[in-house]
């Protein structure tokens, strides 16, 4: 696939403020600085079209980009630490999980994993949610440019074993990425391409 355009168009403080064009959406959500805003950077060609903050917990709303003017990049909040008071996280949590639920237009949710680290407890429950909810996701692991790739296979198998991935059917897809060095970018269209149209339609 080949981005030629990529724009933002709307941040929404919940489902209700989400576009009407029911074009395909294809959501990415992680930890606060697992590389999100980078990584959509990279998808997109765009240096600029995310925001991207050292400081954890900067995304707060849902944010909708078009791209090809045929479907969506959404950013959601990352889950886990924000740099807000607790209330307002609550909120962020209730309002992913409404868009992730109730959004007819969502294909798929990508689950952001920083693939340095050991398996996380948060990232494993809201697997565990996702699991739940019957939405089709797959698994991305981000910065794998920052340690050797025998590091990088001991972390995925480590994360698969203790999220007990190979118990689902199907599967989730998993991809390894970098935003340095732009690996799993093409992979990751592909699978976007291969999934923008619903199951026996067009979108």
């Amino acid at each position: 696939m080949k981005i030629k355009s990529a724009t933002f168009e709307i941040s929404a403080p919940s489902l209700a403020g989400a576009p009407r064009l029911a074009l395909p959406e294809f959501a990415f959500i992680g930890r606060s600085n697992v590389g999100k805003s980078s990584l959509l950077n990279l998808l997109a060609e765009k240096r600029d079209l995310a925001r991207v903050s050292d400081l954890p917990g900067k995304t707060r709303l849902l944010n909708f980009y078009t791209i090809n003017l045929n479907w969506r990049l959404v950013d959601l909040p990352g889950y886990g630490y924000a740099h807000v008071a607790k209330s307002e996280r609550a909120e962020f949590n209730e309002a992913v999980a409404a868009y992730i639920e109730g959004r007819e237009n969502l294909r798929g949710v990508f689950v952001l994993i920083d693939s340095r680290l050991e398996p996380q407890a948060i990232d494993l429950a809201f697997l565990e949610w996702m699991a739940g909810t019957g939405v089709p996701f797959a698994i991305i692991f981000t910065k794998i440019d920052k340690q050797s790739l025998s590091q990088t296979q001991a972390g995925i198998a480590r994360f698969t074993r203790a999220a007990a991935l190979t118990e689902l059917d199907p599967p989730p897809p998993l991809f390894a990425t970098s935003a340095r060095t732009k690996a799993g970018r093409s992979d990751i269209l592909r699978y976007i391409e291969k999934n923008k149209q619903p199951a026996g339609g067009a979108a």
